[in-house]
């Protein structure tokens, strides 16, 4: 048998693209999930909102799923607008018990119960899949990616309750929408989205991110009818060496790999969905449909489509290289850069090499620190926060003012044709390295234990090495460390910094050094740090220790016993 179990998996918030033979891409459907909505609750969730998205002016609300909703809101010191998504932990929990449907019932489901407030994925798996798991890979993936065609992610809060996103807000909804009001575009209209969809995927697959589910309802438009690449839910990390082999997406953007349920690399399977998006583009209906999934997917795995009348040559032969049934001899994305069709009214940004991160995190933008400045925040501290990827406030304001800064630099109009590298140029200019002056000292260690075990052993150690602290986040902390006094110096405290090389003073005597003396410590020598844990690539936890002010050769004293304190030294 094909497929043996089926999850419907409700994690995408935009209104859904659908199939149907007579209205391409459209449902008219019940109100399926109402029977999850929890009366009294709308009250107190607003509070717990409030409470939690401070910094934020919350607005209406743009779109509503079975356990998640997006509302529009507004950053107060920015004034920027930003979308946020706001995931139900309860709910998401519920779903984890959710059975299975019977591979004889599908048809049924996909053609019948399909919400117009909420996606529904349908993929091979096992129940009790973690969806919890599912939305964490998501931010993980997006906070990889920095590019003109893919939605920017700003901030993550996670309660006890809820999970909140904080992404860019796109003001001219969906791809599929535009689509389906235009009807079939001009070839030129497709060739613009088309390239920077290509782009877009382009630095995914560069950053080892495949995103598996491709469509006109997982791109959304910009008030310049610019495409950014939206929704990571099914995305997954290349790995070299492993192939995928869940299929998942949506069936008509399917590849025939995916569907025929076989072990496949993941661009092959992104390149399929971009040419089913670009014939959908020029068309206005679907390349392979039909009324059941069978047939649909006979369809996708002989690679049968119609090619229409009004499709120029060039446009043809780049849909048919596209749609090869083996992923082997399918076009790849730097072919379809090469190609004739492609190449035309290229705009000198993409006409260039793969894009690197727009916000390069080595580098402070020096307008943005001054724009801070001037809003009240400490120059030391927002370049601190940036160079050492802190999640706070401040790293929230800066990098939503950095992309305003960049959409209102970056052209992507069709004028900028070319084939020189000027924006790579443009880009370094404003993305200029802070000088040794401005940058921070940083160390630290990654913990396996829990969050809260691991704050617990640092206070422990900070408490012992006469360090004092003030919270002013999350698992975030400012410290102060003061010099001991002359009788802890000649004590206790001179224990807490175990080997340091002996020192020869001015008489000739050799005596142990300590902090104090080896350092030459001063009763006014203070140094003041910040403490941030954070999530790590991997499951680990890091624990960041960065400079802020002080004597640094005294800050790295510090350090080193605080690491010989915990164990890592």
């Amino acid at each position: 048998m094909l497929i043996n179990r089926y999850i419907i998996v409700p994690i995408q918030l935009h209104l859904c693209i659908s199939k149907a033979s007579t209205t391409p891409f459209l449902f008219s459907v019940p109100g399926f999930w109402t029977s999850f909505k929890m009366e009294g609750k709308a009250s107190k969730e607003r509070k717990s909102y409030r409470s939690v998205l401070s910094n934020y002016r919350l607005g209406k609300t743009l779109g509503v799923g079975c356990f998640a909703k997006v509302k529009l809101a507004v950053h107060n010191l920015t004034g920027i607008k930003v979308a946020i998504k706001i995931l139900d932990r309860q709910t998401l929990d519920e779903f984890e018990t959710m059975k299975a449907i019977e591979p004889e019932t599908i048809d049924q489901w996909t053609l019948q119960s399909i919400s117009t407030s909420v996606s529904l994925r349908l993929f091979v798996g096992h129940t009790g899949s973690s969806f919890l798991r599912a939305v964490r890979r998501e931010v993980n993936i997006m906070r990889q990616l920095s590019h003109p065609h893919i939605v920017r992610l700003f901030e993550v809060i996670e309660t006890t309750s809820h999970i909140y996103v904080v992404m860019e807000y796109m003001n001219s909804g969906e791809l599929f929408y535009y689509i389906t009001e235009k009807g079939r575009l001009n070839e030129d209209e497709a060739r613009h989205f088309f390239q920077q969809i290509i782009s877009g995927i382009e630095y995914c697959h560069h950053h080892m991110v495949v995103h598996r589910d491709l469509k006109p309802e997982n791109l959304l438009l910009d008030s310049k009818r610019n495409v950014k690449i939206a929704d990571f839910g099914l995305g997954n990390i290349m790995r070299d060496g492993h192939f995928l082999k869940t299929s998942c997406g949506s069936p008509n953007y399917a590849a025939p790999e995916v569907v025929g349920n076989r072990l496949y690399a993941g661009p092959e399977a992104d390149v399929w969905s971009c040419g089913v998006i670009l014939y959908a583009l020029i068309c206005g209906r679907l390349p392979f449909d039909d009324d059941n999934l069978p047939g649909l997917y006979a369809k996708i795995r002989n690679g049968s489509y119609t090619v229409s009348n009004h499709m120029s040559r060039g446009a043809n032969d780049l849909i048919a290289r596209i749609f090869e049934v083996n992923p082997v001899d399918r076009i790849s994305i730097p072919e379809i850069r090469r190609h004739p069709w492609f190449q035309q009214h290229i705009p000198r940004y993409i006409s260039n090499a793969t894009i690197e991160s727009l916000y390069d995190t080595t580098k402070v933008d020096e307008e943005v620190v001054r724009e801070m400045v001037n809003m009240g925040f400490d120059i030391c501290e927002v370049i601190g926060s940036v160079l050492n990827h802190l999640q706070n406030e401040i790293t929230v304001t800066y990098y939503l003012l950095l992309h305003r800064q960049f959409q209102g630099r970056f052209s992507y109009g069709r004028s900028e044709l070319g084939e020189s590298s000027e924006l790579f140029d443009h880009t370094r200019i404003f993305l200029r390295s802070v000088s040794a002056l401005e940058q921070k000292w940083t160390l630290g260690f990654k913990s396996q234990a829990s969050p809260h075990q691991t704050m617990m052993d640092v206070l422990k150690v900070f408490h012992s090495i006469n360090v004092q602290w003030k919270q002013i986040g999350p698992y975030n902390m400012k410290c102060l460390w003061n010099p001991p006094s002359s009788k802890a110096l000649n004590g206790k405290f001179v224990d807490q910094f175990p080997q340091i090389p002996q020192t020869k003073p001015v008489d000739g005597k050799t005596e142990p050094s300590t902090a104090a003396n080896g350092m030459g410590i001063r009763k006014h020598d203070v140094v003041k740090f910040e403490l941030q844990l954070y999530r790590g690539s991997t499951e680990l936890y890091v624990v960041d220790l960065q400079w802020l002010n002080g004597p640094p050769f005294l800050f790295l004293e510090i350090c080193a016993s605080f690491l010989f304190a915990v164990g890592v030294m």
